[in-house]
């Protein structure tokens, strides 16, 4: 009779187990790591070596910390983006693009207005947020009132947005002569501040950081909270059912699209404000809209995951380059980041089989 508990007990206690979304990460992570490990094993460099070079380079000194925690800014951004198109039903793949604009529109209001110092610099940041929000938005009408799937449509607005950039920083009003670069922002219109330049050394912090953080939890209480955000939730997962009940679901679907595209835009606004001060001309996507698609899987659809998926990335990305001290390739952090998002999607693949087969024996049971 004990033992018949005993097994009933850990027959619910382990699919709960494997239900766990944030185990799945872990796993992930570990897994991702311990492959890492192998291929420096094979060209002959220790993983525990190196992994403690990598560590150090990301969080062995404030110093560190800081620099992981400002390159983890602009993904956390478009991470969040991501998410909350995910969310809703949506896979907003153009997070690089409204990246692009929202940068290109803080740009061009840093260049040209003339504004007092704090004031300017909020401006410029609404401006890219806004920017980035009419690009996706423009994604979101054609989706809900054509027809047309997301995906196409943001890929090729990637495109359009990259080949933009590039003409207002080459023109004759931005370019800065005898570079591939745009003059500087205003002063006025910069968002960083030297206090821990002076205590730390060389590293600034800028209010977009802080601005990051503070989105993530808006975002939640948006999706969580507010009858908006059961509204877009809904249509995401059912449509037809949304729209029977009432809901204006071509409405929604642009809405959706337009708060992931000011997401993604803020990150744009602020790194251009608070890190470059200018632009360049691209050569290729910077790829900061595909590493927003990483954090949002390696955070679990979630944004407050999205926040330490961008940590983790972020600081991955930075500290990779005490990797080189041994002569490791830096595209190791990508094998590693790579290996963690297979596994999350084939994790999810067994999770449903295994749903499945559950299911499958229970109706037979009955």
């Amino acid at each position: 009779m004990k033992q018949a508990e005993s097994n009933q007990k850990s027959r619910r206690f382990f699919p709960q187990i494997w239900n766990d979304t944030f185990l799945y990460m872990i796993f992930s992570v570990v897994f991702g790591f311990f492959i890492g490990g192998v291929i420096l094993a094979i060209i002959g460099i220790s993983p525990f070596e190196a992994y403690e070079r990598l560590l150090t380079g990301i969080a062995g000194t404030p110093r560190n910390r800081m620099f992981s925690m400002r390159a983890a800014t602009p993904i956390i951004f478009t991470g969040l983006s991501v998410t909350f198109a995910f969310k809703t039903g949506l896979f907003n793949i153009g997070a690089e693009g409204q990246y692009i604009i929202g940068a290109l529109v803080a740009l061009i209001l840093g260049v040209t207005l003339q504004l007092p110092p704090g004031i300017h610099g909020l401006v410029c940041i609404i401006g890219g947020g806004f920017a980035g929000a009419l690009w996706g938005g423009l994604a979101g009408l054609l989706k809900a009132y054509r027809g047309i799937h997301e995906v196409i449509i943001t890929i090729m607005l990637n495109w359009i947005a990259f080949y933009i950039s590039n003409l207002v920083v080459m023109s004759g009003r931005f370019h800065r002569p005898a570079s591939e670069a745009s003059i500087s922002i205003s002063e006025s219109a910069q968002i960083f501040t030297t206090r821990f330049e002076e205590r730390y050394g060389n590293v600034h912090f800028h209010w977009g950081m802080l601005l990051a953080v503070v989105m993530v939890f808006v975002v939640w209480i948006i999706l969580n909270k507010t009858t908006l955000g059961f509204r877009l939730r809904a249509v995401g997962f059912n449509r037809n059912a949304s729209e029977y009940s009432g809901i204006n679901v071509p409405m929604c679907i642009f809405t959706s699209m337009g708060i992931s595209g000011l997401l993604a835009g803020l990150g744009g606004a602020t790194q251009v404000l608070g890190v470059l001060g200018n632009l360049t001309q691209l050569a290729n996507q910077e790829g900061f809209g595909f590493d927003g698609i990483a954090v949002a899987m390696i955070g679990g659809i979630n944004p407050i995951g999205a926040l330490f998926a961008g940590l983790f990335l972020g600081g991955m990305r930075f500290g990779s380059g005490r990797l080189n001290l041994m002569r490791v390739p830096t595209e190791l952090v990508s094998v590693i980041i790579g290996t963690i998002i297979y596994s999350i999607a084939i994790m999810g693949v067994f999770r449903a089989l295994v749903n499945f087969i559950k299911a499958k024996k229970e109706g037979r049971s009955v």
